[in-house]
This record gives C-alpha cells, structure tokens and sequence, in this order.
C-alpha cells in the first residue's frame, strides 16, 4: 500500500499543477486568446483541415460506454480481470467523469467562443464579445473548458501512467486534437489549457483509485 507520504506528493504535485494552471489560463485570457483568434480566423481556407484531427474524439465516450459495460458484464460472469482489462474500465470512468464534470464548468463558466457556431452566439470574432459569464448556461456559452482537450487528455493520462512506452504516441494524439481545435478557431487557448488540466486530473485519480500503477497491476 502507498504510505501517507505518497499521498501527500500526489496531492502536493496536483496543487501545484494547479496554481499553474490558473496563472496560465490568466496570462492566455489576458494576452493570448484574443490574438490567436484573430490569427485563427484569418486562416479560415484551413480550418476544414485543421478539424479533421479533432474528430479523434468523436468515438471515446461511446467507446467509453460500451467497454464500461463489457468489462462491468465480464466481472459479473467471474472473470478475472487483466491489467488491459482493467486498464480499459479505467480509461472508461476517466472520459464519462470528466465529460460530466466538463457539462458542469461549462454552465459555471459561461464563456462565449471564438467565432458563432451555433444558433447565432455571441462571439469574439462576430461580435466582439469576450469573457465569462458566470452559470449563465447554453450552447453559446460554452467554450470553457474545451470538451475535445478534456476527453482526449482523460483517455491518455491513464494510459500514460500504465502503459509509459507508448507515450509518444499519446502526446501525438493530444497535440494532433489541440493544434486542431486551435487552428480551426473551435476554442481559445485558455479553454485547451484548462480542458487539458481536468482531463490529466481525472484520468490520475482512476489511476490512484483502481490502483493501477501499484505493483499487482503489473503483474
């Protein structure tokens, strides 16, 4: 069993990251959305290109449904489970937890976006409009935290810690959804800065819930 002192790393290391991770979301807020917007909106003949990886997550909270009951039925049946089995369930919990939490700050935030997607919101680009609304809720107040940097980052973080080997690949696929959500204009910086924070916060506590990083689980 981890000791109290490993816990208090852990929860050192998370408060860390976040006091990191609001100075970030202030310093892009103040300096960086804006002008990457505008940026992002000039390249508008790219941004069909640039949306093709951000449908990398498209397919992970189905597949998270899905191997949730799979693995869920197979436990009920008596199997025992593999490290891959388990490895699953924990990727599955880490995308539904932070997909539903995600909903939450959304409504808590009440960001407008980059550009008008959807019934005609208010947005940087088509209305100068910037900022937060706070539980103002609505589709068009919804940028914050982006949901496609959440869902990815909630996915990989688990296997990240698992399964280190395969790390480049996952960097790889969480680069190839941001520079795509960026460069389409979907979401500003800080909306990626902050989806990527609770993203990586969900997926390490299923890792120190399931106990998937002690040494059983790599037996």
């Amino acid at each position: 069993m981890r000791g109290q002192d490993g816990t208090s790393n852990s929860f050192g290391r998370w408060l860390v990251s976040l006091a990191v991770t609001i100075v970030a979301v202030v310093v892009a807020f103040q300096w960086l959305d804006r002008p990457w917007a505008f940026i992002a909106n000039g390249m508008h003949a790219y941004q069909n290109q640039f949306a093709i990886p951000t449908h990398i997550v498209d397919p992970l909270m189905p597949m998270a449904i899905v191997l949730f009951l799979a693995v869920g039925l197979a436990r009920f049946y008596g199997w025992t489970l593999s490290r891959l089995a388990m490895t699953a369930l924990g990727c599955s919990i880490s995308v539904i937890v932070a997909e539903t939490i995600k909903a939450q700050l959304k409504f808590v935030f009440g960001r407008t976006w980059p550009e008008t997607w959807i019934h005609n919101n208010p947005s940087l680009i088509h209305d100068n409009v910037y900022g937060f609304n706070f539980f103002h809720g609505g589709p068009g107040y919804a940028s914050f935290p982006s949901g496609h940097t959440t869902a990815i980052c909630a996915a990989v973080s688990v296997l990240w810690m698992v399964y280190p080997k395969f790390r480049v690949i996952y960097a790889l696929a969480v680069a190839a959804v941001v520079i795509g959500l960026l460069g389409a204009d979907y979401h500003f910086v800080s909306d990626v800065i902050a989806g990527g924070f609770l993203g990586t916060t969900v997926g390490w506590m299923i890792v120190e819930f399931l106990r998937l990083d002690a040494p059983a689980a790599r037996s």
